[in-house]
């Protein structure tokens, strides 16, 4: 008995890092506004500062997986908390929006290296009948330690600024490194040779999903006919087309074709694109839209995004355990239903909309996306060989990491552009926000729809996890 738990002690530093990017995270959340309006930029903003971390996140998350399966997991670990650590520190720094973004680009290479390996703790050492219970303990762990951050965020922004928050967060940092170092076995640090690494394709796979989610910023901040819009548009189709001709040339690429291919991982990919992205995206907007209507109360929207993470822990505990004893697609059919509910709540927003409506509504929100995020990853990993489970679960990190920003970088410049534009059409700045929710809500209840479309046709996985 105690060798078959071993497992679970071994998972203790990955848990800790994971609960290290919840609540460094769930602190950021308010982040953005706050420290657009500081330096006194638009609010539109926030788009980029919410970009530049998820550019990172992504697209570095199949490189350092690889690189996880070859410098050992302790030291991708450790490196990654430390590469964390810098980059909040650098955000408390910050003086400019250009000095934010980089130090936000930071932040996301360390968690770019930190997601993957526990991940493959998870998949490697995990007995085949507890992976999906790692995957929802995971997902609970990582939505859980975001439940107070962005209250508590809210409360000391308002009483000390938002830089005392980052060195808070700083400091949560540098004692998760600590425990970290004390509790990871030497057996994580086991190391294999370098061999034909595919430094072209790591390089072209940053390149080019970084442009990628740069795409629709940049459509829809700069217009989709202006200079700087096809100079990306361009640059990302290049960066493709070499990406494939690399790709086709090594013997171990940076994103595994075979287990790209799968549709269980494609209709998974699909399905998250149209509607994981509304997480972040309806927190942004959320904090916007109060500061807004609501400008004297700035912790409001933190109380509300608060009850989202509740609601995704207790999405993840409840629904996400029931992929093993029916078909995922269904299960995923009921959560994305949760998440519609969620979203037409906010066709019932006003200029005087109280906290229990905003809480109702990411709370349901959350409560359906935590389902998902659990059930995805159960389907999508599915089949994945132990010895590729950094590359694995990178390839998958990244392309769940692309979701989210994906619908920052759609759903945030839709929602602030028009409220932007309707105030300059005459209307005041609360009627312009609650036109503009209203409007997004449309858009985002089409996507839950598509989504829902997309895992109809996945392939049945049911309780064993068989891949197809």
């Amino acid at each position: 008995m105690e060798q078959r738990n071993e497992y679970k002690k071994g998972f203790l530093p990955y848990a800790l890092a994971a609960f290290l990017i919840g609540i460094v995270g769930g602190f950021s959340t308010v982040l953005g506004p706050s420290f657009v309006q500081d330096i006194g930029i638009a609010y539109s903003n926030t788009t980029w500062t919410a970009l530049a971390q998820a550019m990172s996140t992504a697209a570095c998350a199949p490189i350092l997986g690889k690189v996880g399966d070859v410098i050992g997991r302790k030291t991708t670990l450790l490196l990654g908390i430390a590469v964390f650590t810098l980059g909040n520190a650098l955000s408390a720094l910050a003086n400019s929006l250009v000095f934010m973004l980089i130090a936000r680009f930071i932040v996301g290479i360390g968690t770019a290296a930190m997601a993957p390996v526990i991940l493959a703790y998870i998949i490697t050492n995990f007995p085949r009948d507890q992976v999906a219970k790692g995957f929802s303990l995971y997902m609970l762990i990582s939505s859980a330690s975001v439940i107070f951050g962005p209250t508590l965020g809210g409360l000391i922004i308002s009483a000390y600024g938002w830089r005392t928050m980052l060195w808070g967060c700083v400091a949560i940092c540098l004692g998760t490194f600590a425990a970290c170092v004390l509790t990871l076995r030497k057996q994580d640090s086991q190391k294999k040779p370098l061999q034909n690494f595919d430094t072209l394709g790591a390089v072209l796979v940053l390149i080019f999903f970084s442009l990628l989610l740069c795409v629709p910023s940049f459509g829809q901040n700069f217009g989709w006919s202006s200079k700087a819009f096809i100079a990306v548009l361009i640059a990302a189709v290049i960066s493709l087309l070499g990406l494939i001709a690399a790709e086709r040339k090594v013997v171990h690429p940076i994103l595994p074709g075979s287990f790209i291919k799968r549709g269980a991982f494609i209709l998974s990919v699909l399905a998250l694109f149209l509607t994981q992205g509304l997480m972040q995206a309806n927190m942004t907007n959320t904090i916007v839209f109060v500061n807004y209507t609501q400008p004297d109360n700035s912790v409001i929207s933190g109380y509300a995004i608060s009850v989202m993470y509740v609601g995704m822990s207790l999405g993840a505990v409840i629904l996400g355990p029931l992929a093993d004893r029916f078909e995922p697609k269904y299960v995923l059919t009921c959560s994305l239903l949760l998440t519609g509910i969620g979203c037409g709540i906010l066709l019932m927003f006003s200029v005087s909309t109280s906290l229990l409506l905003l809480m109702a509504s990411l709370g349901i929100l959350g409560f359906g996306l935590g389902g998902n995020g659990t059930v995805f990853m159960k389907v999508a990993l599915s089949g994945l060989p132990q010895q590729e489970a950094g590359a694995g679960t990178g390839t998958y990190g990244l392309f769940r990491d692309l979701a989210a920003p994906f619908g920052v970088a759609v759903f945030v410049p839709l929602f602030t552009n028009q409220i932007t534009n309707l105030i300059s059409g005459g209307a005041s700045g609360a009627d312009a926000a609650v036109q503009s929710i209203h409007q997004l809500s449309i858009a985002e209840l089409f996507c839950v729809a598509a989504g829902i479309a997309a895992v109809f046709f996945l392939p049945k996985i049911h309780t064993k996890g068989a891949s197809k």
